[in-house]
């Protein structure tokens, strides 16, 4: 009993100190953002930059485009959600604002094929085999029961009781 109460005093450290080391080493990685620089990011996707100066508050523009998060160290995670521009403003504690930065959100980058039966559209994605891809345009039909689909298979994933529903 006492070696594993002492492991864990051991561990502990020791995994807090390489987390930190792992934190410095990617937040290093990450590219800042320069003056009336524009941020493309594609939809369904995150894009990581960096704010210079004590940001305190961000502000997005349009959040049905991108979905903006402020991280420890000023390192923003941009979440391309619907096609088009918004803006994101960053600032400071006082209320100044530090940037205001334009957000270009752009359509996917896998191989898409698009399918039309009359006014319905079906998106598919073909990396290296064609499968269902649900995207902002296909038909509400066809939206809705991937949708569906998706949702249950993440409710199901999420049971831990063991027992279907």
């Amino acid at each position: 009993m006492l070696f594993r109460y002492f492991r864990v005093i051991v561990d502990r450290p020791l995994l807090l100190s390489l987390f930190a080391v792992a934190m410095s080493l990617s937040v290093a990685d990450i590219p800042a953002v320069h003056a009336g620089e524009t941020i493309s990011v594609n939809v369904d996707q995150a894009k990581l930059f960096k704010l210079t100066g004590r940001v305190a508050t961000l502000v997005v523009g349009n959040p049905l485009i991108a979905d903006v998060a402020l991280q420890p160290g000023g390192v923003v995670v941009v979440t391309g959600k619907g096609y088009g521009a918004t803006n994101v403003i960053a600032m400071d504690r006082s209320g100044d604002v530090l940037e205001d930065r334009i957000i270009q959100v752009e359509g996917p980058t896998d191989q898409l094929v698009t399918v039309y039966k009359g006014t319905e559209r079906e998106s598919y994605s073909c990396m290296p085999l064609c499968q269902r891809r649900v995207t902002l345009g296909d038909s509400e039909n066809y939206f809705k029961a991937n949708m569906d689909q998706a949702g249950t298979m993440s409710s199901q994933a999420g049971n831990t009781t063991g027992k279907a529903n």
